[in-house]
């Protein structure tokens, strides 16, 4: 089963436009494992929980992976947006993280734009603009690096969507 991850950084539309392609493609989506764990967390998330929060959001996507879709289901971020952040905040990774991403990469990733405006939220983070971009870049480094397939989705309100269903149909090679 395909796994299609929709990724990056803090306020770029991930969770709302995971949601949307589901429902526009017929098929289910795995949720971002962050917001339970750290909304149930009930302290400020220090360097270590990371790792919980990294093993959590791989179960969600095993169980993902033995479930009945057409042949892909979405995800509302993985395991890179863990390594990039652990990276960005602490100036380190744990190794399984990086093992882990490394074994099991999604199949495409569509890296959403910070070209959305900044919506507050108690566990966002990175509200400048500038940092937006740095994480941005991050991750298509990270992508790059991976060798993953990836695909950059940008725009406001439909031109988003619309920009995400055309690039997911292209990659699994449906009429648009």
């Amino acid at each position: 089963m395909k796994r299609i991850c929709v990724t990056g950084p803090e306020s770029s539309g991930k969770s709302t436009l995971t949601s949307a392609l589901a429902r526009h493609f017929g098929t289910f989506y795995v949720p971002e494992a962050a917001r339970d764990f750290l909304a149930q967390l009930g302290r400020p998330y220090r360097e270590a929980d990371l790792l919980d929060l990294a093993r959590e959001q791989r179960r969600l996507e095993i169980a993902a992976g033995q479930q009945s879709a057409p042949g892909f289901y979405f995800a509302d971020t993985g395991l890179e947006v863990i390594k990039i952040w652990a990276g960005f905040r602490f100036s380190r990774v744990h190794p399984w993280i990086a093992e882990t991403l490394r074994q099991f990469p999604a199949d495409l990733y569509l890296l959403c734009a910070p070209d959305l405006p900044w919506a507050p939220d108690p566990l966002r983070e990175s509200p400048a603009a500038e940092e937006r971009e740095t994480l941005f870049q991050l991750y298509s480094a990270e992508l790059t690096g991976m060798g993953a397939e990836w695909r950059t989705v940008e725009g406001q309100g439909e031109d988003r969507l619309l920009c995400a269903q055309s690039l997911v149909a292209d990659y699994l090679g449906m009429n648009f």
